[in-house]
């Protein structure tokens, strides 16, 4: 199944907040706002739409329902494929990191044209 299904930035963090604990939708959505420093905010469409595709994975499940003030709130929790999942894309993300900042620190060669051509 992990080979299959392709890690999007959205997807990752999602199932990052799920490790730790279960979590219902809108505590999805603050918590990989607070994980990405805000810069990702999840519309309820993307978070559900990702839900499923990690549902589908088995990468999460469903855990529990409950009614608070008068609303629906559906808990997800990881599953040891789906935390294990999370622990692959991060030593990824880590290794791309790596490579990049070699790529960063190398002497630029003189005479090279500037990006952008000209």
């Amino acid at each position: 199944m992990m080979t299959s299904f392709k890690m999007t930035q959205q997807a990752y963090l999602i199932l990052l907040t799920l490790v730790q604990e279960r979590q219902h939708g809108y505590g999805v959505i603050k918590q990989v706002a607070e994980i990405s420093g805000g810069e990702v905010r999840l519309a309820a469409g993307t978070l559900y739409g990702n839900l499923d595709r990690l549902l589908a994975a088995a990468f999460v499940v469903a855990d529990g329902e409950e009614i608070v003030d008068g609303r629906l709130r559906r808990y997800y929790r990881a599953t040891d494929l789906g935390a294990q999942a999370a622990q692959t894309e991060t030593e990824n993300l880590a290794r791309l990191a790596a490579r990049a900042q070699r790529v960063l620190d190398r002497p630029r060669a003189l005479g090279r044209p500037a990006l952008g051509g000209a």
